[in-house]
């Protein structure tokens, strides 16, 4: 559920961006058409900006969908891990339950780390724990990895 939720919000600001992005060149036209130089950069920088916020958006998304690949093949092959961590009224994780956890993830990465299915499981050892940057890594690790398949491994 957390990958549609994810998926959902990212679609969400896909579409607000290219609302804005549309606004903005709207603005900026009317921003060229004033003539001063001023008023040009301001113009140039209202459509660069947007440019590479989406760009950044593509990077996300493309990073979103990898990652749920990833997640699905390994839930398919039975890798995931047990979900049975207990929870926060909020639902979230309880932290010191998804640190202890976290060790068991971090042990079989330093045995196997060529393997994408041990970075994957790292990557939501790190999330249990708390720690998004570190898990969001992980998963780039892992997409890495899954990308350069050995013959024989897959």
């Amino acid at each position: 559920m957390k990958g549609r939720a994810a998926l959902l919000g990212t679609v969400v600001m896909a579409v607000l961006l290219a609302f804005w992005l549309g606004v903005t060149v709207w603005y900026a036209a009317v921003l060229f058409a004033v003539g001063d130089w001023v008023a040009t950069i301001m113009g140039v920088a209202l459509i660069v900006l947007p440019l590479i916020a989406a760009w950044w958006l593509v990077l996300e998304i493309r990073f979103l969908v990898r990652g749920q690949r990833l997640l699905a093949r390994l839930g398919v092959e039975g890798g995931l891990p047990v979900d049975d961590l207990p929870r926060l009224p909020s639902g979230r994780i309880d932290p010191e339950a998804g640190k202890a956890e976290f060790g068991e993830f971090q042990a079989e990465a330093e045995t196997g780390a060529d393997d994408w299915r041990v970075w994957v499981r790292l990557s939501l050892g790190y999330d249990a724990a708390g720690d998004r940057p570190h898990a969001r890594w992980a998963m780039r690790e892992a997409i890495a990895r899954a990308g350069r398949r050995t013959p024989g491994r897959d």
